[in-house]
């Protein structure tokens, strides 16, 4: 698990440090991302190239070294899609772009189960669909907020190009698929009730929660969108500390 940790935080750092090395240009344009270490000059350019490029070659020897190299793979991979495809070719072209760049955040799961079990099944892809399906309805909230910032960057999010009314309807949309996804895993990976009742009643929160946010959308500018996104960073941590704890009390009871 540590080796796992530590190999996982490298690799989310490299691939963060080449995303605001190639998006310094507008990060000085945004509200949200003007502390940024490049745009207030702490950090040359040279400088997080270099640390990009080292962590991120640390992270899949250091894989490949303490787990797996189907782990090491996996975390290349990510670092890869991360930047090349959502950064550099998905997020200033298309308000599709944090939908598909959610696959780069669901990799984790994937990495992890490798880590342990050197294969992936029909569970990890499962946890894989969730985190992705459920990106776009923590992200979108944020974007809401930090409307102005994204349109003057030239970043096309959804709330920039499309009215608050569809971006609402977009969010329950996938706050369903997320909610029936979670619902899932239990009969393909035969959770028990700890994880039913929390997958279903977390869901519900969220259903809920997604659903105040398109009625607020449908007449005006929603007041609070911010809510749902925290929240949403709750209802994950929540669901796969649930996922961590099921089979644990299962086997000891």
């Amino acid at each position: 698990m540590l080796a796992t940790l530590v190999g996982g935080a490298l690799s989310a750092g490299s691939a963060n440090a080449f995303n605001c090395y190639i998006d310094a240009d507008i990060d000085k344009i945004m509200g949200r991302t003007k502390n940024r270490p490049l745009v207030t000059g702490e950090l040359s350019k040279t400088e997080a190239l270099w640390f990009a490029w080292i962590i991120g070659f640390l992270s899949v020897a250091w894989l490949w070294i303490f787990a797996n190299p189907l782990a090491a793979f996996l975390s290349l991979a990510a670092i890869l899609f991360y930047v090349l495809v959502y950064t550099l070719l998905l997020k200033r072209r298309t308000p599709q772009n944090i939908v598909w760049g959610g696959a780069a955040g669901a990799m984790p799961v994937l990495i992890g189960w490798a880590a342990v079990t050197n294969s992936l099944s029909v569970a990890p892809w499962l946890l894989f669909l969730v985190i992705f399906l459920w990106t776009p309805p923590h992200y979108w909230p944020l974007s809401m907020r930090y409307k102005d910032d994204y349109s003057a960057a030239g970043v096309p999010m959804l709330p920039v190009v499309r009215s608050h009314r569809t971006v609402g309807i977009q969010i329950v949309l996938y706050s369903w698929a997320l909610v029936v996804s979670s619902l899932l895993l239990i009969p393909a990976a035969d959770m028990g009730w700890i994880y039913t009742v929390t997958a279903f009643a977390t869901g519900i929160w969220f259903l809920v929660e997604a659903t105040r946010l398109y009625n607020e959308s449908k007449t005006s500018e929603p007041k609070s969108p911010m809510r749902l996104f925290h929240g949403s960073i709750s209802y994950l941590t929540v669901l796969f500390i649930a996922v961590a704890l099921d089979p644990i009390l299962h086997f000891a009871l």
